[in-house]
């Protein structure tokens, strides 16, 4: 089993995803998230997926996106959808299981 912590900055409503998968092919998916819009998602599309038609897609083409693209309100930088695939993905050795982040920089930064 795989498990991610998505913390998406300001709005700080928190999600973590579980992923499991005997075969690397069919995967369950579970979803505790804070925010209402990736509650009603999962609530609509299930917890059963195939991991190739999720993960082997062009950006923005899996279900999750598509979903998002009509039912979530305007905020096209929420990275839970991304941290949902890469558990996906984790798990069924689609891509190896490392952090991924976004870090702002200031000037003195740079």
């Amino acid at each position: 089993m795989t498990k991610v912590k998505i913390d998406p900055g300001v709005c700080n409503l928190l999600t973590t995803v579980q992923a499991a998968s005997d075969d690397g092919m069919e995967v369950t998916v579970t979803v505790k998230s804070a925010c209402p819009s990736v509650q009603n998602m999962m609530k609509e599309l299930g917890e059963t997926f195939d991991a190739y038609e999720v993960c082997l897609t062009k950006p923005g083409a899996n279900l999750f996106y598509e979903y998002a693209s009509e039912h979530f309100p305007g905020h096209a930088a929420c990275p839970a959808i991304a941290g949902i695939v890469k558990c996906i993905e984790a798990e069924c050795k689609l891509a190896l299981p490392k952090d991924a982040s976004i870090t702002f920089l200031s000037e003195k930064d740079e």
